[in-house]
């Protein structure tokens, strides 16, 4: 007997429970109960799905046999990474291209063999290196500094940096995120490396700026930093450009052969700039992320979902500084962010050529991509007050009023998202009011948008212009939410929102249209019209029969 009945429970109930069983034998035993007892649909079609994805999680690919029709892009380059055996590989190979024969798919197979035995073309003369004032002698433009940046003499670099944004006096929970998978990156590079080149183990270092951020320094080394280094001053309460991108760097220089010339040496920092950094994909974080990783001459991965850090076998000039040749770097930072052509994802990667440094290797990471981690009380690291003069040109600009929004800029970590898009076209105001009544009537819910209605022209009146902004965008360029259940009304389901979503239990998508792309990953479709169908599932939910209305307009 499994220990969850699911005919003693509510389908809004079992979505949680259900999350967490990852015996399929368990989810079968409970199928039968349900197909014995209340036999419901909605509810068999959820453990069926959990199914699913357990023995998904638990079947291993086998490289020799697996049809490759049935893998995307991206799961033939997860699978080829782990593959060192070059016969399997040029197997590989031959059955893409008697197959659907893809181009990227075939490049990733071709890349992994590369990296094994090295490229085979025919070598060139190196490339000769032409400093920029001689290669562009008529350029003149304000920023012809920035275009073509030599290398750090000899530069050293180390350590992954973590900016943590803060609101209202506390760390948000992107900042968690990140600083939870920057602690298990740094531990798996410390093993796999050994440390840095000289044998010492690389840290996490959190940065934290703004008004009394101090009071947060020991919480950012119980999520997983091992130096914080703070800059605190009651003129940078709210998120300002230059000040803040002018702190960071300095930060990031301290020590190092770029430092100010009015920077006293440091005893916490010897290398020249960080090895990694990582910034939240927010408004702010994305602002402040550009303007650093520009002011440190290095390249920035925008919007990811995913980072590891593995060796990159390269056969780019560019790169290599010779045509012909393959060189493996190593510690490289691999950024995964969604792409705008498929359901695919794209690997980002900032890597170093002849005369020209590009460190840190920087990401912006999309909130919700991680699990916020355990805190553990008892660990210990090291605290920073970072000193600079503040110029006070950099406050010429006083914020004498603003409004600041009670709650949902976070839509993470809520059991219900209920998020409305173009479908609210012939009444606006009417459609983020229904919306808004839905998210009332649960106890836990977050209210959201697709991009479409944020970039619209729609003329919304009274209150329900605050809840229509950037901050409440769901998709590639907003958030990534995987609560318990998520309504998506008028939404079309394109993949730059299915992206911020699509991890969701149990996905409820009400749209007029049979053919909406969102139909196909959706657990409920009701095909309808969202100023009828809200109101209906607001009834519902404060009556506690979700889960009757969801089979009844479901079937319809």
């Amino acid at each position: 007997m499994p220990e969850i009945d699911p005919t003693e429970h509510e389908i809004a109930e079992l979505g949680p429970k259900i999350k967490d069983v990852d015996d399929a034998d368990e989810l079968r035993e409970m199928l039968e109960l349900e197909e014995s007892g209340e036999d419901r649909v909605p509810v068999k079609t959820l453990i069926e799905d959990r199914i699913e994805k357990v023995e998904g999680e638990d079947e291993e690919i086998d490289p020799q046999t697996v049809d490759l029709d049935d893998l995307t892009v991206a799961d033939i380059a997860n699978l080829v990474r782990d593959i060192d055996d070059v016969g399997v590989l040029e197997d590989l190979l031959e059955r893409e291209e008697a197959g659907q024969d893809r181009k990227t798919a075939k490049g990733q197979i071709e890349d992994r063999i590369e990296s094994i035995e090295g490229s085979d073309d025919e070598e060139g003369e190196e490339l000769e290196y032409v400093p920029p004032e001689e290669k562009h002698p008529d350029l003149d433009h304000p920023t012809n500094e920035k275009q073509w940046v030599e290398n750090i003499d000899d530069g050293s670099y180390r350590d992954m940096w973590v900016y943590c944004e803060t609101q209202h006096g506390e760390l948000i929970d992107v900042s968690l995120e990140m600083l939870g998978k920057a602690r298990q990156l740094m531990d798996e590079y410390n093993q796999e490396y050994g440390g840095d080149e000289d044998g010492n183990p690389e840290d996490v270092v959190a940065v934290l700026i703004g008004d009394s951020v101090g009071d947060l320094t020991e919480q950012a080394v119980e999520y997983g930093a091992d130096r914080v280094v703070y800059h605190e001053d009651d003129r940078l309460e709210r998120f300002r450009h230059t000040p803040y991108t002018e702190i960071f760097c300095s930060m990031a220089r301290a020590g190092g052969q770029v430092a100010d010339e009015d920077q006293e040496d440091v005893d916490w920092k010897e290398y020249d700039e960080p090895r990694y950094t990582v910034f939240p994909a927010t408004n702010n974080g994305r602002d402040l992320s550009a303007l650093v990783q520009g002011e440190l001459d290095s390249g920035l991965a925008s919007d990811c979902s995913g980072l590891y850090i593995e060796d990159a076998m390269i056969s780019n000039p560019a790169k290599t500084g010779k045509p012909g040749d393959s060189k493996e770097f190593d510690r490289i930072l691999h950024m995964k962010r969604p792409d705008f052509s498929g359901f695919e994802y794209s690997t980002i990667l900032c890597i170093d050529k002849p005369f020209r440094d590009f460190h840190p290797q920087g990401a912006s990471v999309i909130p919700g991509s991680f699990e916020i981690p355990e805190a553990d009380p008892e660990r210990e690291g090291e605290v920073i007050e970072h000193e600079m003069d503040l110029d006070d040109d950099w406050f010429q600009v006083e914020v004498t009023e603003f409004d600041t929004l009670d709650s949902g800029i976070d839509l993470t970590g809520h059991d219900v998202v209920v998020a409305i898009g173009r479908g609210i076209g012939d009444s606006p105001t009417e459609g983020i009011e229904l919306g808004l009544d839905l998210v009332e009537a649960f106890d836990d819910a977050a209210f959201g948008l697709s991009r479409g209605v944020i970039t619209s022209s729609y003329n919304f009146e009274g209150h329900v212009e605050q809840y229509v902004g950037e901050d409440r965008q769901i998709g590639e360029s907003g958030q990534v939410v995987e609560p318990d259940v998520y309504v998506a009304a008028g939404i079309s389901g394109a993949i730059q929102h299915k992206v911020g979503m699509d991890e969701s239990d149990t996905i409820i998508a009400i749209n007029t249209d049979p053919e909406a792309d969102i139909r196909g990953f959706s657990d409920y479709f009701i095909e309808g019209d969202l100023f009828e169908v809200l109101p209906r599932l607001t009834e519902a939910v404060e009556s506690g029969e979700l889960a009757a209305a969801l089979a009844e307009a479901s079937d319809d």
